[in-house]
């Protein structure tokens, strides 16, 4: 199968060579990827006894930090292999990351998607030139399908979270939440599969190593958390969370491995406070924020992260809403 893993890639404990890598990324990233802004609240301040820093990946492209990993992933490819093209499987963002950036990179892109996908997220792959391949679970997987069409059209596969050119690239965003906020004691993390706080912990590591990274899943989905803490890869299948980022069955080989190396700690919370805080978000901040992407602010909201006192950069990984699904799970 042609893919986009590199000879060279780091070891998981390999910290300066990772390092160098996020470095590489953002240079590529430059001029592509919107600076999303940092936005802070008086009303959240005095709510948490915190100072927090919110970094707005709903407003970057596509509508989630997606679109960092993806495009990294594709710059990262000989010509060659650009012109042969790229294959994904999603049914979320990161369809839609990959979809757009093979489309500015002059890619031709293939996504593997259910035929059950909502139809505003088919449209919207579809939209930024991508050609869908429709598979049937039953008889075979997503992932399964698109490395059997990377191998029969040598395509290269981009992973959504388990590749070191996608961990590096959404690692820019924790990067520039680092340069725009300061020094933090405290970053708040969504976790699906891992390729954002895999990312986030090492700007960390690079830019404030004194700053706590901790992750933030749904509670229906705590195999991160189950992980982290037993020191064994946990697979939870189809999680029953609105968090549809988040519905991943576990980490991935390559991100659990960071994940263990330098994340501080991991936490939940229930559907209900993720509803809670995209409510707040509209009302208050006047931004439309989707429930993976406000995993990190319900944790602080909600106290379980202890923030008072202290420095808090919260990363809200996206604002693609599927209002039909909007409605807390049982």
């Amino acid at each position: 199968m042609t893919g986009v893993l590199r000879p060279d890639a780091p070891a998981a404990g390999d910290a300066a060579a990772w390092i160098h890598r996020l470095g590489e990324a953002r240079a590529r990233l430059a001029g592509v990827a919107h600076r999303t802004p940092v936005v802070t609240s008086r009303t959240l301040d005095a709510d948490t006894g915190a100072q927090v820093f919110l970094k707005c990946e709903n407003l970057q492209r596509m509508g989630a930090f997606k679109f960092r990993g993806a495009w990294n992933a594709i710059a990262c490819l000989t010509p060659a292999a650009r012109h042969r093209g790229v294959v994904a499987y999603s049914s979320g963002n990161h369809a839609q990351a990959v979809a757009l950036a093979a489309r500015e990179q002059g890619a031709p892109c293939v996504i593997v998607m259910p035929s059950t996908a909502p139809a505003v997220k088919l449209e919207a792959t579809r939209g930024y030139g991508a050609e869908l391949a429709f598979h049937d679970q039953a008889s075979e997987g997503r992932e399964e399908m698109a490395e059997r069409l990377a191998r029969e059209r040598r395509l290269s596969l981009i992973p959504p979270f388990d590749h070191p050119d996608v961990i590096a690239g959404q690692g820019s965003a924790a990067a520039e939440l680092f340069e725009d906020a300061g020094p933090l004691d405290l970053l708040l993390v969504p976790v699906g599969g891992g390729g954002l706080i895999s990312g986030s912990v090492l700007a960390a590591r690079a830019q404030c190593p004194s700053c706590r990274v901790i992750g933030v899943e749904p509670e229906a989905g705590d195999d991160g958390v189950r992980s982290f803490r037993s020191g064994t890869l946990v697979h939870i299948e189809a999680p029953n969370t609105i968090a549809d980022g988040a519905r991943t069955p576990s980490l991935g080989r390559l991100t659990f491995a960071i994940v263990r190396a330098y994340v501080s700690d991991m936490t939940t919370v229930p559907d209900a406070a993720l509803l809670d805080s995209m409510r707040w978000a509209a009302e208050r901040l006047k931004l439309v924020m989707e429930p993976t992407g406000v995993l990190g602010l319900a944790a602080l909201r909600t106290g379980k992260v202890e923030a008072h006192g202290l420095r808090v950069g919260v990363l809200i990984s996206g604002g693609n809403v599927d209002l039909a699904s909007l409605s807390p799970r049982n």
